[in-house]
């Protein structure tokens, strides 16, 4: 079986919302543009309990079909 590696991509959070939800804006540095969508916290960042704020920089691993990311990491 092939092994897909995870691209992660870094992101900054713009809004919180409800049930560990942010609004995050993802840049794209090959034409400059910025998009936001919907991310979600990892399993392993909810379990130790690391804090979100609006304004950090984070790590996403984005979903392959295009709907929401998953926050990995904190930077």
């Amino acid at each position: 079986m092939k092994e897909k590696k995870e691209e992660l991509v870094e992101a900054m959070v713009t809004e919180t919302l409800p049930n560990t939800l942010f609004r995050i804006e993802l840049k794209n540095q090959e034409s400059g543009e910025s998009e936001e969508i919907i991310a979600y916290l990892a399993g392993k960042m909810r379990l130790h309990r690391i804090k979100v704020l609006v304004g950090d920089t984070v790590l996403v691993k984005l979903d392959p079909y295009g709907g929401r990311a998953r926050i990995v990491r904190r930077v």
